[in-house]
């Protein structure tokens, strides 16, 4: 099969011809049909996380289940279904207590892999997941079943950026009906806190970002407000007084830089909460007396708190009710060829999602 490998961090992609192993015990392989570029391969491929080299990255992806490993009776061959990095093993006290996203099980695809270059070298399966290739193998908890009308574009963004960004205001924030909610940065992530917030009956929904562009899609997707940070003169105080001086309830952080989140923290009013959810990996200074005086909450969102087989199906009710809106998050579509001009307009900021399409 053809995937797009990365050999060296902070360098293009190398697509290339690579074999691929049958799925073993609890695994599928998966045909990928749509695999979305999201910010978090880009931190992998320069090296800014944690990551064995060589892998391949992608973890955003749609497709259709080709082969089933040894005991897997949760899809059959033919089955449309959403790809994610989240795994599952339903037995430890994570799962078992309805927290399958925090799952604590150590498997196999973590230290084995089930592709090899031509030189016979192994190549790690990137983000748990490995979708820019045409074949990927995965765990079984890893995928989840489509109605066979969903399209499979629209599919692919369920599986990180959709449920990152709606998860982290729903399910880790669980925003409250006319409570003031802040999204700072709404790009692919945000604009799903955005529409989070929408259908959570949030006001003001305040929408903060440094590109007026995106300030007005974030309208389009529900935000009642917008702040510009590079031309407001006081984006803290501007939010103080759009939430009646006090701040706001719920201030969700969607891009990865540290002093977004220090910036949202000042942003959020008495007993707040402030959520991270973009990879900022620099430390955070504050003073302890922040939270004791004011008894604000900062915490983190992992994949937005999902529990990946009930999550995905309501999103697709909501889509297909015209009430979520996923067409409008894509961009543009490339060719696998084309992974490294899809990934640099990401980089670029000009795109909320850049799909292949295989």
């Amino acid at each position: 099969m053809k995937a797009a490998v990365c050999y060296e961090f902070n360098k293009p992609l190398v697509v290339e011809e690579v074999d691929i192993d049958p799925p073993q015990e609890g695994e599928v392989k998966v045909r990928i049909a749509v695999a979305a570029v999201c910010h978090s391969d880009i931190h992998f491929i320069k090296g800014e996380l944690d990551g064995k080299l060589p892998f391949v990255p992608g973890h955003e992806a749609a497709g259709y289940i080709e082969e089933l490993g040894e005991g897997v009776t949760s899809v059959k061959p033919g089955d449309a279904v959403v790809v994610s990095l989240l795994r599952s093993c339903g037995q430890c006290l994570y799962c078992k207590s309805g927290r399958p996203h925090m799952c604590e099980a150590e498997w196999p695809l973590n230290t084995e892999s089930r592709m090899r270059n031509k030189r016979g070298e192994s190549i790690a399966h990137g983000l748990r997941t490995a979708a820019f290739a045409e074949y990927t193998i995965v765990d079984k908890s890893q995928v989840v079943q489509l109605p066979s009308d969903m399209p499979m574009d629209k599919a692919a963004l369920l599986a990180c950026g959709v449920i990152t960004g709606f998860g982290a205001v729903v399910n880790c924030a669980q925003v409250e009906p006319l409570s003031s909610v802040v999204i700072i940065g709404v790009g692919g992530v945000g604009l799903n806190a955005v529409q989070g917030a929408a259908l959570s009956g949030a006001y003001p929904i305040i929408a903060v970002d440094m590109l007026d562009s995106k300030l007005k899609t974030a309208r389009d997707f529900g935000a009642t407000h917008t702040l510009n940070a590079a031309k407001e003169k006081d984006p803290i105080q501007a939010v103080r007084e759009l939430t009646s001086g006090r701040g706001a309830d719920y201030v969700i952080v969607t891009v990865g830089v540290t002093a977004a989140v220090r910036q949202g923290l000042s942003m959020s009013g008495r007993q707040g909460m402030t959520v991270i959810v973009g990879l900022a990996t620099e430390s955070l200074s504050c003073s302890p007396m922040e939270f004791i005086d004011n008894e604000k909450i900062l915490t983190g969102s992992f994949m937005g708190t999902t529990n990946l087989s009930v999550d995905i199906p309501k999103l697709v009710a909501l889509y297909q009710a015209g009430r979520l809106k996923l067409d409008e998050l894509i961009t543009a579509r490339y060719s696998l060829e084309q992974i490294n001009e899809a990934i640099e307009s990401v980089e670029k900021g000009e795109a909320l999602r850049n799909i292949i399409i295989f």
